[in-house]
């Protein structure tokens, strides 16, 4: 299904016309353009723009899948990509093989978008033709200091359209709302081993843990839910308006059970709410 155009106030209009168009420059004209994807809003508008720009018969969207990957975010990312008309193919990540990555330091997003990189440039590139990859990095992100997968990036070549064209993250979402993107209002959804503690070791058992656990709460209707996983402990994080429904009964034993099931004996929910970079930047600024 091709992406449907809503139409903004005009000043806005004028304002994301614009952005648009630097984005599409900062792609390039490449032959063959392959979008690293997630299904986020991010890999989505960015899938968009070089769709629009380009052709989708030019633009491959490449998911990498892995333990990492929720099987709702691998669902939500296909659906994404045959509503933007754009084909998506899978390829196999092994990040887990990596013992960098399983010692999980701060820098363990370098090895898992290393790996996914490797990967699209070893087999995806030569299989489909594709001469270019770009990946969602948005102008907020790239002023962060715990976003180690970026030098990945930069390792492979790859680019960043939206970066480089100045998007930020609210500006990426008034993109989204324009194409009627499935995604526009999403949550952000950081990969299952974000919610594993540094150097506490990322295995498939405890990112399925996770996984089930916040399934479980966005079937309880939380559909911004982190559960940060601390051994027999569950610290779930959600949204501040969010905090009381869920200590307050019937919600209250559901969410008990339903993260119990998943594997965690204790539930704890944190009052801060929602923390993006909980475990990262701390480190990161303890290295001044």
């Amino acid at each position: 299904m091709a992406v449907e155009v809503q139409v903004p106030a005009p000043s806005t209009a004028r304002e994301l016309r614009h952005l648009e168009a630097r984005i599409a420059t900062a792609l390039g004209e490449p032959v063959r353009l392959g979008v690293a994807f997630s299904g986020g809003v991010d890999s989505a508008v960015l899938l968009a723009v070089a769709a629009r720009a380009l052709g989708p018969q030019r633009v491959l969207a490449v998911l990498g899948v892995s333990p990492s990957l929720a099987a709702d975010e691998r669902e939500l990312a296909h659906r994404v990509a045959e509503q933007i008309g754009v084909p998506l193919v899978e390829v196999p990540t092994a990040e887990g093989e990596v013992a960098a990555y399983r010692a999980n330091g701060p820098d363990r997003c370098f090895h898992c978008k290393n790996e996914l990189f490797t990967k699209i440039s070893d087999e995806v590139a030569r299989r489909h033709g594709l001469d270019v990859v770009a990946y969602g990095e948005n102008a907020d992100d790239a002023r962060r200091p715990d976003r180690p997968g970026s030098a990945a990036a930069t390792r492979h070549g790859v680019l960043r359209p939206l970066a480089a064209a100045g998007a930020t993250k609210a500006q990426v979402r008034a993109l989204a709302r324009v194409f009627g993107l499935e995604v526009a209002d999403k949550p952000a959804a950081p990969c299952l081993a974000s919610r594993i503690p540094h150097f506490a070791e990322v295995t498939p058992a405890k990112l399925g843990q996770v996984e089930r656990a916040e399934a479980a709460m966005r079937r309880l209707g939380f559909a911004d839910c982190r559960v940060r996983h601390h051994g027999e402990v569950a610290r779930v994080e959600l949204a501040e308006v969010d905090l009381v429904a869920a200590v307050q009964q019937p919600l209250r034993d559901d969410v008990v059970r339903a993260v119990r099931e998943a594997g965690f004996r204790f539930v704890a929910l944190d009052l801060a709410g929602i923390q993006s970079g909980a475990f990262t930047l701390p480190l990161v600024a303890d290295r001044g």
